[in-house]
């Protein structure tokens, strides 16, 4: 079940405070990135951070699950309706993740 637009658009205004926050569509459903960086994902209209220490400590709970089958375990954010919340916990995250390697072309 793919996700729905309006949740997708939803969750990525909730994380705006965090820098610029772009959703695109993968494989049915969506990959989040902030400022260039992937940090999440919105599969069946769900959402998953990918885990790293800082998010670890700032998280109201810990949840970790695969966000698709075979996919390795994210952190799962229930409480999308904090915008706060979320934007702290996206800019966190981001800031131990790395940059993304520059394409071949």
């Amino acid at each position: 079940m793919a996700s729905n637009a309006d949740f997708v658009q939803y969750v990525t205004d909730q994380c705006s405070g965090a820098g610029e926050i772009v959703a695109k569509k993968m494989f049915g459903d969506y990959g989040i990135y902030c400022d260039g960086k992937i940090f999440g994902l919105i599969c069946d209209d769900r959402f998953y951070l990918k885990p790293t220490a800082a998010g670890r400590e700032r998280l109201r709970v810990v949840e970790m699950r695969p966000p698709y089958e075979g996919a390795k375990d994210y952190f799962y954010v229930a409480d999308v309706d904090d915008r706060d919340y979320l934007s702290e916990l996206v800019r966190e995250t981001c800031r131990e993740l790395p940059m993304p390697k520059a394409k071949k072309n």
